[in-house]
């Protein structure tokens, strides 16, 4: 019991790391776990994403994305596409929080 006891917090800290939604910009396209176009308009999106300020506030699969510093800080690296065409995802990058969610949940896979 005392090692499960002990044990605890080391797994909260890799269960929060492993939740939250951090992503990491890439500059190559084969360094990228998800392809991302920006669409226009927030019906051609797959995904509504609000930028957070701290990684604290970050959430699962959810459309908040807190985008690190450094990559070995992501849990995914994406990579902005020109064409919709060549995009795993479509996102689009709404102004509150509260307007962030998937649009086409058969997408969500990309992001577990």
């Amino acid at each position: 019991m005392k090692i499960l006891i002990g044990c605890l917090p080391l797994f909260l800290l890799f269960s929060t790391k492993i939740a939250a939604q951090s992503v990491f910009s890439v500059d190559l396209k084969n360094k990228a776990d998800i392809k991302v176009f920006v669409v226009n308009t927030e019906a051609q999106a797959d995904l509504k994403v609000f930028k957070l300020n701290s990684s604290s506030k970050a959430d699962s699969n959810n459309g908040k994305w807190f985008f690190t510093k450094y990559e070995s800080q992501a849990k995914f690296n994406i990579y902005f596409v020109d064409l919709a065409s060549q995009a795993d995802v479509k996102v689009f990058f709404v102004k509150y929080e509260s307007q962030a969610g998937w649009r086409n949940k058969s997408k969500m896979h990309y992001f577990y």
